[in-house]
């Protein structure tokens, strides 16, 4: 694991020596027009390294925009991982939005100072970053003003839906699977699904389809603390008491979340906001039962691990504490980016080497397989150790490998899978009334 960051202030003041200078001047709440500008402005001033692109519209059509990093702005480069940060899911938790803008520039100036440590992750990390998941809430919230703005102001979408409990249930199809020893990863969707979601929503899950993207952080405001999966409990609501729900990757989860509370200015000290977290960090169920969530939902539908980062007591600070808030989590961000580049990844081809799409790597004694992105190759994030993996795929004989892992970069495991021997069985016709209540008949589940 990584050695816990002991003075993380001088990391900070450090990270951005090159960078913008920080003062009051530099910091301001960003309306959406004025957010707009400021991506734009990014884009203009490092127009190699990056990109914008919409995933979709809010309800009263405002883009979704995402301003992308790389060194191939708008192609998937094989071994590349992708990540992703997400802010302002709830419009009225404004931290995260203005910290995402500030990144964007950052990111931007340490580049063109050539910042050897940026520079390395923007060469081998393809960067997405959407400041502003519900920007119509946070409209709604900016009209109240930060002195003004009440606990729920905004916080919604233009419907008033919360949108952190509007993607579809997958975990008590999850837990239901666990005891039948089911699928274990990338579980179907409810039938009907895309009406049953916002329009925010809804671009959001059809953005994690088009993109393989291998670890995510979704920022809010309210605590101060890094949260990870599960956020469901696998036990009924009881009244007054809280149960630990672990995913198969909790040990990892709980490191990419010491990650972030150890690099951040005073995440990690437990106390912030009247409540306690050791080291920073809570199970989410742990902490209070929530159903429909994003990070649970990236973790069962995609190959993307996420954690939820609640940033700052205040949820609409005045623009005065915004330096602070930079400040304590600008070397929070750059570390916790640089966790996808741990573990392993490979490529997964044929006997004649071509790519497979969509191969299903395992690793044993976890329970959460990944899988191959379509120019077959996979990413799987696992601690210092040594593990036996496995690759395979329909049509495919399965391929197992020994690896061990170390704190430093990702591990390069490929595999070439030989195709399975074809069965020449003489199928028997079958005479007679099929009996249509047959034990034998396949049940239809669905996920609630």
């Amino acid at each position: 694991m990584q050695q816990p960051w002991t003075l993380p202030w001088l990391c900070a003041l450090l990270l951005g020596l090159m960078g913008f200078l920080v003062s009051g001047s530099d910091f301001q709440h960003h309306k959406y027009e004025d957010m707009v500008r400021a991506l734009f402005a990014v884009q203009s001033e490092c127009p190699y390294i990056t990109r914008i692109y919409s995933i979709g519209h809010s309800v009263e059509g405002r883009h979704l925009y995402v301003l992308e990093f790389s060194d191939n702005p708008g192609i998937h480069e094989a071994l590349e991982p992708e990540f992703k940060y997400v802010g302002n899911m709830h419009g009225n938790e404004v931290v995260g939005r203005e910290l995402l803008i500030k990144l964007s520039q950052f990111l931007c100036e340490e580049y063109r100072a050539r910042n050897q440590r940026i520079m390395r992750l923007i060469h081998d990390t393809r960067i997405h970053i959407l400041p502003s998941m519900n920007p119509d809430g946070y409209e709604v919230a900016a009209r109240q003003g930060p002195e003004f703005n009440g606990y729920l102001v905004g916080r919604g979408n233009a419907r008033e839906i919360d949108l952190n409990r509007d993607f579809p249930d997958l975990n008590a199809l999850m837990y239901y699977y666990e005891k039948t020893k089911g699928r274990n990863h990338h579980l179907p969707l409810p039938d009907n699904w895309e009406h049953q979601v916002q329009p925010e929503t809804l671009a959001v899950i059809k953005w994690m389809q088009n993109y393989n993207f291998i670890l995510s952080a979704n920022l809010h405001g309210g605590a101060v603390v890094a949260n990870y999966p599960f956020d469901k409990s696998r036990d009924g609501r009881v009244r007054g008491r809280t149960t630990y729900s672990a995913t198969p990757d909790d040990k990892i989860f709980r490191k990419l979340a010491r990650t972030y509370s150890y690099a951040h200015g005073w995440m990690h000290k437990g106390w912030n906001c009247g409540d306690y977290f050791d080291e920073g960090i809570t199970n989410g169920a742990s902490w209070y039962s929530l159903s429909k969530g994003m990070q649970d939902f990236n973790y069962l539908y995609t190959n993307c691990f996420e954690i939820t980062l609640e940033l700052s007591c205040d949820k609409f600070p005045p623009a005065s504490a915004l330096p602070r808030e930079w400040l304590g989590n600008r070397e929070a961000l750059v570390s916790y980016l640089e966790q996808v580049h741990h573990g392993i990844k490979g490529m997964v081809y044929d006997e004649n080497n071509n790519p497979i799409s969509k191969a299903e790597i395992s690793v044993a004694g976890i329970n959460h397989d990944v899988t191959a992105g379509v120019d077959g190759d996979y990413f799987r994030l696992l601690l210092p150790g040594t593990y036996t993996v496995t690759a395979s795929a329909p049509g495919y004989l399965p391929f197992t490998s020994t690896v061990t892992v170390g704190p430093a970069e990702a591990i390069q495991l490929h595999f070439y899978l030989k195709p399975a021997p074809k069965q020449n069985l003489k199928v028997k016709p079958h005479h007679g009334r099929r009996n249509l209540s047959s034990p034998k008949a396949p049940l239809k589940l669905g996920p609630r």
